[in-house]
């Protein structure tokens, strides 16, 4: 019972990609909404998002959200 108790909060857990574009050069790039390091454009080095609190500060323009 404990494990299938776990395995449905895990099941519940949804982390989620973010498709992005970036400010500068108007590249685009995939994030993952709970990124631990600062993300920065593959093209411009430009600092796209930071992490924050648990989830990721986005500082580019959101294009689609990835399941």
């Amino acid at each position: 019972e404990v494990f299938s108790a776990r395995m449905k909060i895990l099941e519940k857990q949804e982390n989620k990609f973010i498709r992005v574009r970036c400010n500068n050069c108007k590249n685009e790039q995939i994030l993952f909404e709970k990124a631990t390091t600062d993300v920065k454009c593959t093209s411009c080095n430009a600092e796209i998002a930071k992490p924050k609190g648990g989830k990721i500060e986005i500082k580019a323009k959101i294009i689609e959200i990835l399941k």
